[in-house]
């Protein structure tokens, strides 16, 4: 079993930026994948990024390219999404989870593990 526990939600005015955090726990992740989808109110959870726990490959929804960045730190086996120039569309529960294979990485449903959420609202 794998756990996975978000923090770093809040509420940040429009330009600014947060912090997103995934702790890990259960199991090595050295072949998982470990994405960041959303869901925001009356919407379908959406996938936002994703990265290779092994090698580092990443991959984003092309609405936070340049703007959002996924990242890793292997001895803390904790996941980041950093998230700049916030916008209020951005809006949003943001989960983290995990799936042991890098295929079918924007599909909500092949994922295995799934954190609690961490709100985010990013005011105009």
């Amino acid at each position: 079993q794998v756990q996975l526990v978000e923090s770093g939600g809040g509420l940040v005015q429009a330009g600014g930026s947060l912090r997103l955090s995934c702790a890990a726990s259960g199991r090595t992740f050295s072949s998982y994948a470990m994405g960041w989808f959303r869901q925001a109110p009356g919407k379908e959870r959406e996938f936002v990024a994703v990265i290779r726990w092994s090698g580092g490959s990443t991959y984003y929804v092309d609405s936070v390219k340049g703007r959002f960045t996924i990242s890793r730190d292997n001895a803390k086996n904790t996941m980041y999404l950093q998230m700049n120039s916030l916008k209020p569309e951005d809006t949003a529960v943001y989960y983290c989870a995990a799936k042991n294979k890098w295929s079918s990485l924007k599909s909500q449903y092949e994922y295995d593990y799934w954190g609690q959420g961490t709100q985010v609202t990013v005011s105009s």
